[in-house]
């Protein structure tokens, strides 16, 4: 038999690969029935409330925007109708960035974890707020024999766990925040701190 904690942390999975399979196959209807009401995303390149998400997502995908997702395993704490889910993902972006010959295309693959706060309502599972853990990224010419000229001095002032990532997308015209939590420091040990309080009963803490 499946016991009540088993069918939370069964129902949190299939959500988190259902926001996986939606968001990247542009099912935006079904997408946004993952969310909480106050669901906020945060992202490198976004950050706020999962309804502008959805519509920015959709002006980027409509501008050839390439951003694919594969997920692993899932981790999950269930206290009450509060739960922290810690999922294994990559995020890949497809984009053009500087060549030794001109204009390259790449694929820049960061590996990391959903970091997610969920809650019940309506006596379901939803997301209220996922924050990406950015740990470490790559990036490879789609042309294997390219080669690069990225700007070094750019690359190095963004963060070690999504640097790729980060030049990428703001080669593409976005701005990039740049203290995300990574696999280590005390940007990510506080949102591990803010998951425990939060399934302790505090407030969620944006």
């Amino acid at each position: 038999m499946i016991n009540e904690q088993m069918s939370s942390e069964l129902e949190i999975r299939q959500l988190v690969e259902r926001w996986a399979l939606w968001r990247d196959a542009g099912d935006w209807e079904r997408f946004a029935t993952v969310w909480h009401p106050d669901g906020v995303m945060m992202a490198t390149w976004f950050q706020g409330p999962f309804a502008e998400f959805i519509r920015v997502t959709i002006e980027g995908w409509n501008k050839g925007v390439s951003i694919l997702h594969f997920l692993g395993g899932s981790a999950v704490e269930v206290a009450g109708d509060r739960a922290i889910c810690q999922t294994k993902m990559t995020i890949s972006q497809r984009g053009m960035v500087e060549g030794a010959d001109g204009p390259v295309l790449c694929d820049v693959v960061c590996t990391g974890r959903f970091y997610d706060f969920l809650t019940r309502h309506e006596g379901r599972w939803t997301l209220l707020h996922r924050q990406p853990i950015y740990e470490k990224d790559r990036i490879d010419p789609v042309d294997s024999s390219a080669t690069l000229q990225l700007d070094q001095q750019a690359l190095a002032a963004f963060p070690e766990g999504y640097r790729h990532l980060a030049y990428i997308q703001t080669r593409i015209g976005y701005q990039v925040k740049l203290d995300m939590p990574m696999l280590k420091g005390p940007v990510v040990q506080e949102l591990y701190q803010r998951g425990a309080r939060w399934l302790a009963g505090g407030a969620l803490e944006r």
